[in-house]
């Protein structure tokens, strides 16, 4: 690894909480504060067996002895009790921090919920479109989206200015403990995928974990750890299934040259770059000798003029 890579995390990893009562039974919404919904039983379960995947993941490399971990968790009960049982899987020595992190929190949807209203909602949002659509008293995931741009921006000014307090020798890793829409947004912000490519993805189970690595150019990667049918499974397109792939090995900075998206989607009008760059020249040639040949008849024009009017002016005197 570069030296200026030794302070990057090797992994960010996100996991989704445990099932919860809400997940169970979406009634627990209409006498519950969404904050407050706890996990079942059988959501401790997961998250203890979340923690032992993650344990058996970053303990992996053998090379990589002294690794450690450091925890971002919204501030939801279902969360916090998701990274409580995580916890039991690590010894305090691996854990170099936790943080509480409220822009990663659940959307919003507008305080208690009427479960027959909420079903109405939930299919006027379909047909508006799941990225744009707002809750009432409550938040769109454009809206989540400008949070979670805001933990980004601080989340790389902890690793730029050392606010951790990394050690070198330690290979770190970032585990946010987060929810479905959240992790799928931070996703999205992260790789730069547009709006159509956020609506086709699927959320993550419970307790699911999904790892970005570091590749040994410096760039993010889903593909180095996960496989193409879990992507594909996730819901990622071909195309953004190459862009992973490329990633594992792109430096950090590159940026692909025929990233559709950003390219094909809104220039397919367009012809040949070099084609183009070759007809600009060619036109640009003729108008110059164009310009030429006007020149020049006006200088002959000119000095004809001022011959026919001295002549005249010599006649007039004489």
């Amino acid at each position: 690894m570069s030296p200026e890579n030794k302070l990057l995390p090797k992994r960010i990893i996100l996991v989704r909480h445990g099932e919860s009562e809400g997940n169970l039974d979406t009634a627990a919404y209409t006498t519950t504060p969404d904050h407050k919904i706890q996990l079942t039983e059988s959501g401790l379960l997961q998250a203890q067996e979340a923690g032992a995947r993650l344990h058996a993941l970053i303990s992996s490399n053998p090379s990589s002895p002294e690794w450690r971990v450091y925890f971002y968790v919204s501030p939801y009960d279902r969360t916090r009790s998701t990274l409580r049982e995580i916890g039991r899987s690590f010894s305090r020595r691996r854990v170099i921090g936790v943080r509480e992190e409220c822009r990663i929190r659940e959307q919003d949807f507008g305080n208690f919920q009427v479960k027959e209203r909420m079903r109405a909602t939930k299919k006027v949002r379909e047909r508006f479109g799941r990225f744009f659509y707002r809750f009432p008293e409550g938040e769109s995931a454009a809206d989540v989206f400008d949070r979670v741009s805001s933990f980004l921006e601080s989340l790389w000014r902890d690793i730029d200015m050392n606010r951790l307090h990394i050690n070198p020798s330690h290979e770190l890793n970032f585990v946010i403990v987060s929810h479905g829409l959240t992790s799928r947004v931070f996703l999205m912000k992260w790789f730069k995928w547009t709006v159509e490519q956020f609506e086709g993805l699927n959320n993550p189970g419970n307790s699911e974990i999904r790892v970005m690595e570091l590749g040994q150019g410096g760039d993010y990667s889903l593909a180095i750890h996960h496989t193409e049918e879990e992507l594909t499974a996730w819901g990622l397109s071909p195309e953004m299934i190459a862009d992973q792939k490329w990633r594992v090995n792109a430096h950090k900075g590159e940026w692909k040259d025929d990233c559709k998206w950003y390219f094909g989607d809104f220039f397919d009008h367009m012809t040949d770059s070099d084609q183009e760059c070759e007809t600009d020249e060619a036109i640009e040639e003729k108008e110059e000798e164009e310009d030429e040949e006007a020149g020049k008849r006006v200088n002959l024009l000119t000095s004809s003029e001022y011959s026919n009017e001295a002549e005249l002016y010599n006649g007039k005197c004489c």
